[in-house]
């Protein structure tokens, strides 16, 4: 239990580091502090103006950093699944590898392409966390009846599909944000007036980009979550996700709509980077849950067995688990 609950702070710091990444370019205060690892040659420079925003964005990651790192060594010394102890280890990897991003970022003066990466591997490494989350979680051990994910395409590759076209969402936004091209297009629900705007200038067409793939991510989501109410209405563990994807996602249109409305206030945009990351942590979570409580049709589980490498192979998370945590086991038969 003890685990679970570090690894639910973990993912929750992540969080809140998710959220002070946002305020940085919200306010602008990417470059307030212009070294690093230092800054201003200080570890701890006058809390003022925009250092307020980005020293103390530094300091939320480090204090990340730290839980990360005692994460995975826990689940290293205490849990039996190699595939947790690997996801541990990738998360400290993710971790270390984002601040040096970090660092680039400032010591190169804000380039795209890194301040892109920089946001995208922060959301990854969200994933991770998340992931562990549920892993080390009490119930995860616990056998359940798993009825059959027959439908055309499946609950899992639907919830799958929602999962990715998030993350491309969240990329697109990312490049809309280090482009400055968040108030290109600077109305809405028009575009200049139209429903399609010229697209002769790159920061309009990634902003149209960004909201036509909006779309897009609705109509899976929706077909998602409808055929979680159609089928699994009773199971809560599927239902309960799914609403609250839904309701995340109709919030990120209006947050969306907000950012433009307000010509980029700091509280719409920063909501708006903190709910999209929560938008695909739960996608994720609905399809990990999809993957463990539904049984897949025999053809598809026999080539999955085909493909499976070992006993710690993609099988396991999919819900064939050989070995609950040597920490965990007693809670999870509680």
């Amino acid at each position: 239990m003890a685990l679970s609950l570090y690894a639910r702070l973990t993912a929750f710091a992540t969080f809140a580091l998710i959220v002070a990444g946002g305020l940085v370019t919200s306010t602008g205060s990417g470059l307030a502090v212009p070294d690093w690892p230092l800054s201003y040659g200080m570890l701890f420079p006058p809390m003022v103006g925009g250092i307020l925003y980005e020293h103390g964005h530094r300091m939320v990651a480090g204090a990340v950093a730290a839980l990360t790192a005692v994460l995975a060594v826990w689940l290293w010394r205490v849990d039996r699944r190699r595939w947790v102890r690997r996801l541990g280890a990738l998360a400290l990897a993710a971790v270390l590898l984002q601040a040096v991003l970090g660092g680039l970022t400032v010591l190169f003066l804000l380039p795209t392409a890194i301040s892109v990466a920089h946001a995208l591997l922060a959301q990854t490494f969200f994933c991770l966390t998340v992931t562990i989350a549920m892993a080390t979680a009490p119930g995860w051990a616990l056998a359940a009846p798993r009825p059959l994910d027959a439908g055309r395409p499946s609950l899992f590759a639907l919830c799958a599909a929602t999962t990715a076209a998030i993350f491309a969402q969240l990329l697109l936004g990312a490049l809309m944000r280090h482009t400055d091209a968040g108030l290109a297009i600077p109305d809405f629900p028009m575009a200049f007036g139209r429903l399609v705007p010229p697209l002769d200038d790159a920061r309009v067409a990634v902003h149209f980009a960004h909201r036509v793939w909006a779309v897009v991510v609705l109509v899976i989501a929706a077909w998602t979550v409808a055929r979680v109410l159609r089928r699994h209405d009773d199971d809560g563990r599927l239902a309960n996700p799914a609403f609250l994807l839904a309701g995340l996602l109709l919030f990120q249109v209006l947050l969306g709509a907000s950012t433009v409305w307000s010509r980029k206030a700091v509280p719409a945009a920063t909501s708006h980077v903190a709910v999209g990351a929560l938008a695909l942590a739960t996608s994720l979570a609905l399809t990990i849950r999809a993957a463990r409580r539904l049984a897949r049709p025999r053809g598809a589980a026999a080539r999955a067995s085909e493909g499976a490498s070992g006993a710690d192979g993609e099988a396991a998370w999919l819900g064939a688990d050989r070995a609950v945590p040597a920490a965990g086991a007693d809670e999870a038969r509680a």
